[in-house]
């Protein structure tokens, strides 16, 4: 029986092997690519208001559009920068731009001079993806000496998230700020109205709604990097080793 072999060009061997050595470094470093894109994907909806806070316009505007397919956007529950609050309450948004209860024309409100400009992703999403990326940093220092956690606890990170979301979600089926989580009248009654009235109604900064969207934020970041990138660290650990055995049976320096 004829035998037939595979010949490789000189070319596509080069090709391979720069390759292989690109992955190689990529799989050494990945926390460092990790942080150089995820951190662009993070940092991009903050840029948004510096681009508008400065006149570039066009620039901010685009990142708005970007992000609103990520996002609601919405104005009342969204951070802002440049402006006297850090979060501006609903009344203050009707009373600088338009009176309405219709979500889609809430989310175009970017912000003005006067309020300063939104971040191009709410506080929730904000506090989501950024406490991954800062857990990440704390993990990758600590990583040896933090050991895994399973998927049950995992949950439990994941679960305050999971209620608050969940029950935000229900309650603007009542209608925009007129469900049970804007007035929260029933954490009134259970706490005896033992905090100011700000506390319950409403998004604005520390009210019981913004405290609940950062804490959960945060939990299910700090679950994300616990649980996953442990898992993270090993494929990349093995695909390196992997890629360095093959070099070096085939007499080759990476």
């Amino acid at each position: 029986m004829m035998q037939t072999t595979i010949d490789v060009s000189p070319a596509k061997r080069s090709t391979a092997i720069t390759l292989n050595r690109l992955v190689y470094r990529i799989c050494r470093h990945w926390m460092g690519f990790f942080s150089l894109l995820y951190g662009l994907y993070v940092g991009l909806p903050f840029l948004a208001p510096v681009f508008m806070s400065v006149g570039m316009t066009p620039l901010g505007r685009l990142i708005y559009t970007l992000y609103s397919f990520l996002c609601h956007q919405l104005p009342e529950r969204s951070l802002f920068l440049f402006g006297p609050k850090i979060m501006v309450p609903l009344s203050d948004i009707l009373a600088n731009w338009k009176v309405t209860n219709n979500p889609l024309i809430l989310r175009q409100f970017v912000g003005n001079s006067a309020l300063g400009w939104k971040v191009a992703w709410s506080d929730r999403m904000v506090y989501m993806f950024t406490s991954i990326l800062i857990f990440a940093w704390v993990w990758w220092i600590f990583r040896n000496k933090i050991q895994k956690i399973s998927w049950k606890i995992l949950v439990l990170f994941l679960l305050p998230m999971a209620v608050d979301g969940t029950t935000h979600m229900i309650s603007d089926l009542f209608g925009l700020h007129q469900g049970f989580r804007d007035s929260n009248a029933w954490l009134a009654a259970l706490t005896q109205n033992a905090f100011t009235p700000t506390f319950y109604v409403g998004d604005a900064w520390g009210s019981f709604n913004a405290i609940m969207r950062m804490s959960s934020g945060i939990l299910f970041g700090i679950g994300i990097v616990w649980f996953g990138f442990p898992y993270i660290e090993e494929y990349f650990k093995d695909q390196a080793a992997w890629i360095k055995c093959k070099f070096e049976r085939a007499g080759l320096l990476l």
